[in-house]
């Protein structure tokens, strides 16, 4: 069998915000003068995101954190907690997530965790060591001489590279079991802003995880699969300091300028060649008008670009994690038959990652 993803699973922490709630609470920030405040809600409302998810359950209309979390939220005010304490958070909350995404896709796989041969994890939104990779063969019992890699600080676009390992690990050894497992916690670098780049960020970026069970063993040939093509990378001519993601004092933080936009619809006709084809698309919502303007340059179908305006619309940009929410819908609808799938993601750089992806329905006698 050609290696193929055969499971997704994907896992979000348990509170939930609008779109219009996380709005007010920047809108209301002591200093926000009146052109800051137009600035917060044309961007918050131009979105095209309804709901997200975050771990810092203080960022909810009258929640309360637990004694141990990062508090971010006191009276309203919105506090600025140090790059070290923002990390901390995530060395505590974070392996839940990689678990939690792990065990769907081997549950979707109907798999055991001593199945698992390599392990790729990723995440640009926190730092540590023994990082992720140990820790999810200690909490979901796989084997310890599993071979495990990480991909950190990659950005948005990291899902692909995973991916394309996973392929060819996949490829070079028959048989192997390769889980990818993607999590992302945004909100930990969340900040009060008159920055309008700071704001956009703001409005977008959400917490998730998802994960993915990539083979080439013939068992999995009665199962729908989506089967790997061709993976291609682009870098833009101009785009190096669009798409920043830098450690800070007070948190990382991301430059995304107005020009990404404009330079995606410029450069994504050329950078996506191999896979204009396809019929049906995952697109990393970078946000709306980049989903814009990948559907004008590629001249997709609103039919086409639904899934990936659907995940944005209820869960934001996850970073990395969003892409496999999108593909996760496509490999389980069940109204899709065999076709042709395009995958196609943005990082800093700005990187331009595609993929061809081939829908395999079951094979049968």
């Amino acid at each position: 069998m050609t290696p193929s993803i055969v499971a997704i699973g994907t896992a979000v922490p348990a509170t939930r915000l609008t779109q219009d709630e996380i709005r007010e609470v920047f809108a209301a920030q002591p200093g926000v003068d009146r052109l800051t405040k137009r600035l917060i809600h044309a961007a918050f409302d131009a979105s095209a995101i309804e709901t997200r998810h975050t771990v810092l359950s203080d960022l909810a209309p009258g929640g309360r954190s637990d004694p141990v979390a990062l508090e971010v939220r006191r009276d309203g005010l919105l506090l600025s907690p140090s790059t070290a304490r923002r990390n901390d958070e995530f060395r505590r909350l974070a392996p839940a997530l990689f678990a939690d995404a792990a065990r769907r896709a081997l549950a979707d796989a109907a798999l055991e965790p001593d199945a698992v041969t390599h392990v790729v994890t990723v995440s640009c939104t926190g730092l540590y060591a023994p990082g992720p990779d140990v820790g999810l063969v200690r909490e979901l019992g796989l084997d310890p001489g599993v071979e495990r890699y990480h991909l950190g600080f990659v950005g948005c676009a990291a899902a692909m590279p995973a991916l394309r390992a996973a392929h060819r690990i996949a490829t070079a050894r028959p048989g192997a079991v390769v889980l990818v497992v993607c999590t992302e916690l945004c909100s930990l670098h969340l900040r009060a802003s008159s920055d309008p780049q700071q704001i956009v960020a703001a409005s977008v970026f959400a917490d998730g995880a998802s994960a993915a069970i990539v083979t080439s063993d013939d068992r999995f040939a009665e199962g729908t699969r989506l089967e790997f093509g061709e993976f291609a990378t682009a870098l833009t001519a101009d785009g190096d300091e669009e798409m920043v993601w830098v450690i800070g004092d007070e948190g990382f933080e991301m430059t995304l300028s107005a020009e990404v936009p404009r330079i995606v619809g410029r450069e994504v006709r050329g950078a996506a060649a191999a896979i204009q084809d396809c019929e049906l698309w995952a697109v990393h919502p970078g946000g709306r008008s980049v989903l814009d303007r990948v559907a004008a340059g590629l001249e997709l179908s609103e039919e086409q670009m639904a899934p990936s305006r659907r995940i944005l619309r209820e869960y934001g940009n996850m970073s990395s994690a969003t892409i496999l929410f999108i593909l996760r819908e496509i490999l389980h609808d069940a109204s899709a038959g065999e076709t042709s799938v395009g995958a196609l993601a943005f990082g800093p750089g700005l990187t331009v990652e595609t993929a061809r992806l081939s829908r395999r329905m079951p094979i049968t006698a």
